[in-house]
Parts: structure tokens; C-alpha cells; sequence
């Protein structure tokens, strides 16, 4: 539960001064904190939410849990597209120092965890409901990440409590992280969160003089460090994965084994031996300047492609690493001046091959996904279908008709297997569905047509007529409503029982997109509404999250576009509006089969 001994806008003497005045201002000047949080401690968290997560207003409302009966939990939030489940306890305090009181609170919450039946008994009801999110979470693998976030300093005792907890933590048969999120790090974060949209990094790392050499290898250059651990927790874009974007595969999470073994390595005296145990980072960059005393190293377009485990995993162990002295723990970085795009991709893929990647990653090269993009660029000459993580687009190929593998297996998912509740895992959509999903002769129109609609969904979602717990969800949510697409065109035509064909849709995607989504999100709203009553007459506790990971959405969702599509022919205006949805019934198949 939060502590509010302090208001905002009163500085804390420890290094957050200029951080804790820009906090103040923006919740006092955005009139959006004081209209929906009761006190200056959720409305820290909301900020936190919203500014450094980057989630919507609508999505930090619905995940902060604070109150009366919150079981020491501030906010909860169900990651599907990083499939983690992050727990927020906040602590704006009075004091300059933090002692253990606020981490055992995190490990109270943690044991209470472990019995949500227990725990959902005497919770308050905002948390009851994001409970159920957690309880589909926890079913479908999601790692459980907690956050302390706090303005003060931990006491050398907590520090320590804060390292044998996280032990305690990882080791249990209930695995789970704990990070401490204080003024040092919302100010990285915040710099990460504010710089999202820049198509570039650029960084410069301090060296020491005697620990770095330059070299060149066939025309290439090359820096060959070993870079303190402390310059490592500098390094931008780690939280958010924007230094990886090139690598093929994100952060596995802290629960992974040889995460957990790098973790041990940094919490324990052997720290200073890290060196020795590390095979070592690779780092590609467009352009960099090493200065005459070798002490720093300017980095343009910087990217590492091997080595995210350990950097994350370092950034964790943040609060650990600054207590160590100074250039007493280093790790080997090889820095590769890559202007190239052929090369540096080979060297994302040869230098990961060590380990097992994700089932996306080895379909990138299969013979249909590749035969998919030679036939779609070969009819959309300025398109681009993107089969290898992380690729980027070509300056010259059209952003509107840049595809992404990922991005198409939802969409067939949820248009032509009609399972938009399933269109979200991507680990089952390219490895037991694979071969349902992509078939060869896939026709590139309807390829297309889906990524048109999609784009039609993230453009005109801000103004879309969908309520706030549907809203919450939009990485599910624009799924189905790309679902409920296709079923209003079904409908309208007398084809319910059938799947049109997208290639069929591609001129209404680009003429008349806001229409049909616009009757789209009502329908959402229709079905949200009717699963709502019925869970509250059947005495039980209602997720939405949960809802539209159901097949209990669909099924609810279709009702409410046939009743829609009756209600429209019966209104002034409304046949013609029924008729616009129309296609040809030979513009129609059967149902891809995913169950």
C-alpha cells in the first residue's frame, strides 16, 4: 500500500531532485492523475505507467489496484506481448533511506500468490479481477516479474535482504524476479521510454585506456574492450529491447537457467571473476570514434546481437553491480563497425547459434515462408515481407505494404481459422499451427488485404467507440476486431457459416475501413456487455482479460454481429449500409481448422 507522508512536489535531498520536480509538474499539469487517483502514491504509479511503461490512460486506470484490501500489490499488468505478469508495489516516502519493510512486502504478495484462491477471498474487487488475468497468465507460462518502485535508497541491510531475496526468488518452485525500480533507474527508463520512436541508437561508453584495442579484419573495424560492469547498466533501449532489435531472439526472463546462473555469478563475491566466465558480448554499429586516449567510444545505430541475456540480466542485478568497486568486474565486448546490412545479419545469426531460439526464428528461413515473400514482393514490387526478427524496412519499399510474419500469423489466425483468441501466442502460431497458417499458394491480395485492415485498426484505434476494459487489452482486442470483421462481411453476404476470402475485402479495407470498424467495436462492446451480465448473475468474479482469451468471446461476438446485421436492415439507411459488406458468395471458404 502506498505511503503519502510527502507530497509530490517536495524534494527529496539524494540525487532524484530534478527527476521528482519533472514528476510533480506533469501530474499537477495533466489533469488527468487528479480526475482519476485519490492520492499523490497511485498517481506516482499511474505516471510510472503511462510515462515510462507507455501504456494508455485507459490501460493504467485499469491495472492499478491500490485501496483498502490490496494485499501490498499497487498495480498489476499482464504483458501478452512479452508474456510476463508485472507486479507494482509503490513507495513514495518521507525518509531518504528505504529499509526491508517495503521488500518484505513484495514477498508477502509473492507468497500470497501462490493461493489465489486464498488471496481473491478478502482482495478488493479492481484486484479480484486483474487476479483472473494473473490465474490465465500463470496457466499459459508467464514469467512473474515484481517492481519496488520507490524515490528513496535502500539501507545497506535491505540491499542485502533485496539480494537473498531475489535467490530466494528465482529458486523456488514459484519462480519470480524482484527489481528495484528507484530514482536512478526511472530516469534510464524514462530517457528509453522518451527516445522509443528514434530510429537509432547512439551511445557513448566510457573505456578504461589499457583494457581496449582497435583493429581491423578485411576492411572491418573493430574495438576489442572489456567494459566495467557499471558502464554495462548505461547501455539505452535494454528495458524496452530496442538494443536487441537486430538480435534473434528478446530477453528470456530471470527464471531462465543460464540466467539465473549469471545472477548468481553477480550477487556473489565471484562477481569480480565474471570476466573470466562470460564468453563475452557482440555489439554491431553503423559508425564509431574511439578517442586518441582509447578512454571513449563514441556509437552510432548501436545494436547488440549477442549477449542480451547477460545485459538484461546485468540491468537487473543493477542495484548489485553499483555496489561493486569500480573496475573490479568487466565483461568482454566485441564492437564491429557494420555499415553493411548483408553482414551484419550473418553475424546476428552465426554469433546466436550457440543457443536455441524461438520457433519464429527457425521458420525465417523455411522454404514457404520464403516462398510467401518471393511471391508477395514479385506482385507488390514496392512491398517488403519481413521473415528474420528484427529486419528493418528498406528505405524504398512501401511502409503500407511491409508485412511482418508475426503480425500475418495473428491475422490468419483470427480472419481465417476464425480464433482470435488464440491469435496471440506466438510460439504455438509458428510451431503446432505452422503449416496451417502458412500454405504456399496463399494468394499475396489477401495477404495484403490483412495487413491493410490491421493498419486500418492501429490508425483509427484511438478514436474507435470501444469500451475501456476492451481498450485495455489492444493487443488482443484489434485481433478480434479484425475478426469481427470478417464476420459482419459474412453475415452481410448470408455466408455465416463461411470465411470470406481477404483478397475479396481489399478494396473496402482501403475505401471504407472506418465504417466497418466503427460497427466492429460495437459489437465488441455488445458481447463485453452480455459476458459481463452473465458472469455477475452467476455470482462470479469477471476478466475481461481473460474473456477475450476465451472461446467463449467468439462464440458471444458472432451472436452479436447477426443480431447487428438484423438490427441494421431494419433501420432507415441500414440495408444500405448492409450492402456495402457485401461480396460475392464465391468470394467465400471454409474455416481453417486450428484447434
Amino acid at each position: 500500500m502506498f505511503d503519502n507522508q510527502r507530497p509530490l512536489g517536495v524534494n527529496l535531498r539524494h540525487g532524484g531532485e530534478g527527476l521528482l520536480d519533472q514528476i510533480s509538474r506533469e501530474i499537477e499539469d495533466d489533469g488527468y492523475y487528479s480526475q482519476n487517483y485519490a492520492n499523490d502514491g497511485q498517481r506516482f504509479v499511474a505516471w510510472y505507467l503511462r510515462r515510462v511503461l507507455l501504456l494508455s490512460p485507459i490501460e493504467a486506470r485499469q491495472f492499478i489496484t491500490d485501496g483498502a484490501n490490496d494485499k501490498q500489490i499497487d498495480a498489476v499488468y499482464v504483458d501478452d506481448d512479452n508474456q510476463r505478469i508485472l507486479i507494482v508495489q509503490g513507495k513514495f516516502i518521507q525518509a531518504k533511506q528505504v529499509d526491508s519493510e517495503p521488500l518484505r512486502e513484495v514477498l508477502g504478495a509473492w507468497m500470497r500468490l501462490r493461493d489465489l484462491a486464498s488471496l481473491e477471498q478478502d482482495a478488493n474487487d479492481r484486484l479480484k479481477e486483474r487476479l483472473e488475468a494473473v490465474r490465465q497468465a500463470l496457466d499459459d507460462g508467464y514469467e512473474i516479474d515484481f517492481e519496488l518502485l520507490t524515490t528513496g535508497v535502500l539501507t545497506p541491510a535491505a540491499q542485502a535482504d533485496l539480494t537473498n531475496f531475489n535467490d530466494e526468488l528465482a529458486a523456488s518452485d514459484f519462480p519470480a524476479s524482484l527489481e528495484l525500480v528507484d530514482s536512478d533507474v526511472i530516469r534510464t527508463r524514462l530517457i528509453d521510454a522518451e527516445g522509443k520512436e528514434l530510429p537509432v541508437l547512439n551511445h557513448t561508453l566510457s573505456l578504461d585506456a589499457g583494457r581496449a584495442m582497435l583493429t581491423e579484419v578485411q576492411g572491418t573495424r573493430s574495438v576489442i574492450a572489456a567494459v566495467s560492469l557499471q558502464e554495462c547498466v548505461k547501455f539505452p533501449g535494454v528495458n524496452d529491447g530496442r538494443l536487441f532489435r537486430k538480435n534473434v531472439r528478446q530477453f528470456l526472463g530471470p527464471s531462465n537457467k543460464v540466467n539465473r546462473g549469471l545472477r548468481q555469478t553477480i550477487n556473489s563475491d565471484r562477481i569480480r571473476d565474471f570476466f573470466f566466465y562470460h564468453n563475452g558480448i557482440t555489439a554491431l554499429c553503423s559508425k564509431f570514434d574511439l578517442s586518441d586516449d582509447r578512454r571513449t567510444l563514441k556509437l552510432s545505430d548501436l545494436s547488440v546481437v549477442n549477449g542480451c541475456q547477460s545485459l538484461a540480466t546485468i540491468h537487473s542485478a543493477s542495484q548489485r553491480v553499483r555496489t561493486v568497486p569500480e573496475n573490479e568486474a568487466y565483461v568482454l565486448f566485441r564492437f564491429y563497425e557494420i555499415p553493411q546490412r548483408d553482414l551484419a545479419d550473418r553475424i546476428s545469426v552465426f554469433t546466436n547459434s550457440q543457443s536455441a531460439v524461438k520457433p519464429r526464428d527457425l521458420r525465417s528461413n523455411d522454404r514457404v515462408m520464403l516462398g510467401l515473400k518471393r511471391a508477395f514482393e514479385a506482385r507488390y514490387p514496392d512491398g517488403f515481407f519481413i521473415t528474420q526478427r528484427g529486419s528493418e524496412r528498406p528505405a524504398d519499399k512501401n511502409a503500407e505494404r511491409t508485412v511482418d510474419c508475426a503480425e500475418l500469423a495473428k491475422a490468419l489466425m483470427a480472419w481465417q481459422c476464425q480464433r482470435p483468441n488464440a491469435a496471440h501466442n506466438e510460439r504455438r502460431l509458428f510451431d503446432e499451427h505452422y503449416k496451417t497458417l502458412f500454405q504456399p499458394d496463399y494468394d499475396p491480395a489477401s495477404i495484403l488485404a490483412l495487413k491493410t485492415w490491421l493498419s486500418g485498426i492501429d490508425k483509427s484505434w484511438a478514436n474507435l467507440p470501444l469500451n475501456d476494459a476492451l481498450k485495455a487489452g489492444r493487443s488482443y482486442i484489434r485481433l478480434h476486431l479484425l475478426y469481427a470483421v470478417s464476420a459482419l462481411i459474412a453475415q452481410a453476404s448470408g455466408q455465416g457459416d463461411k470465411v470470406p476470402v481477404p483478397a475479396a475485402t481489399l478494396a473496402m479495407a482501403q475505401t471504407a475501413a472506418n465504417e466497418v470498424l466503427f460497427t466492429g467495436a460495437n459489437c465488441l462492446n455488445g458481447a463485453l456487455d452480455q459476458a459481463l451480465r452473465d458472469a455477475q448473475a452467476s455470482g462470479k468474479v469477471f476478466s475481461p482479460q481473460n474473456w477475450f482469451k476465451s472461446r467463449a468471446s467468439v462464440q458471444s461476438e458472432n451472436l452479436v454481429v447477426g443480431t447487428t446485421i438484423d438490427t441494421m436492415r431494419m433501420l432507415s439507411g441500414g440495408q444500405e449500409a448492409v450492402e456495402k459488406l457485401k461480396i460475392a458468395p464465391a468470394d467465400f471458404e471454409l474455416r481453417w481448422s486450428a484447434e
